[in-house]
This record gives C-alpha cells, structure tokens and sequence, in this order.
C-alpha cells in the first residue's frame, strides 16, 4: 500500500509541474500577443500622425530614453515629444519584438526598430528596450529607450 501511495504522489507532483509549467508558456504567449498588437497600433498610430494615440499606449508616468536626447516624462510630454517627430516627418515604424518576458504586471521587451523611408530607404534603425506595465487588465509602455544604429554626423 505504502508503494502505491508513494507512486501516486510521484505522479501527482509531477503532474502538478508540468501543468503550472504549462500555463506559465501559456501566460508568456497571451502577454506576448497583446504587446505586439499594442506594437501594432503604435506603428499604425505613427503612419495617421496621432501623437495622443501613440501616448495613449504610455502609462500616465511613463519615461521615455530617445536616442541621442534627453529623458521625457509623464503622457503629455511624451504626446508632445511624438508630435514633433511627427512634424519632422517621422511617417513611418516597423517595430519587431526579439525577446519578451513577463512576470506579474511586470514585463520587459527587447526589440529592433526600423523607420523606412521612400523607394526602400532606411531612414533609422536601432534596438529598444521597453518595460511594460499591466493596468487595468491592459499592457502600456512604462519604460521605453531606444538606441540607433545610425552613427552620428561628423562635426
């Protein structure tokens, strides 16, 4: 009797395992699919020129890390900040995510950027690092830096 019992808690605990192993490669995935898609309509935001939709996917104290700038901070200053991109021409984003992982509310994306330009130029390409933010059941961009690949002009 006693080998049974132990034999039936083996399984059991080894059931236990691979059903939380299960579910923690199905939460990744889910949170995996709901950043791109929040990657997705940030590129489509770029493309209108919706600087207040390419803010609505920030957290309210959200900072951002552009390349070769200073540190934004807060919804509004970012809104502002995307604006003038906008008004500078920024038309355009590809936005591919290499690495993401979760824990809690909590995740962290590594990605690369690319801005494509007219008859296939590459206007910038780079790589980012975001930490995301679960409110209210929706993920939001809480840190985002991002650094070029394109060298600095000569001086």
């Amino acid at each position: 009797m006693l080998r049974v019992f132990k034999g039936a808690f083996a399984f059991f605990a080894i059931f236990s395992v691979l059903v939380a192993f299960a579910a923690m490669v199905s939460a990744q995935g889910d949170v995996r699919a709901s950043i791109e898609a929040s990657n997705k309509r940030f590129e489509k935001a770029v493309s209108r020129a919706d600087a207040a939709g390419i803010a609505s996917l920030y957290t309210e104290t959200a900072k951002i890390f552009p390349a070769n700038g200073k540190v934004v901070s807060g919804q509004k200053a970012i809104r502002e900040y995307w604006k003038g991109a906008i008004d500078s021409g920024f038309k355009r984003i590809t936005l591919t995510t290499v690495e993401l992982e979760a824990h809690g509310d909590t995740a962290y994306e590594i990605g690369k950027y690319t801005v494509p330009g007219e008859g296939g130029k590459i206007y910038d390409a780079g790589d980012y690092v975001v930490i995301w933010k679960r409110a209210n059941g929706q993920w939001k961009l809480y840190r985002d830096i991002w650094t070029t690949n394109t060298p600095a002009p000569r001086q």
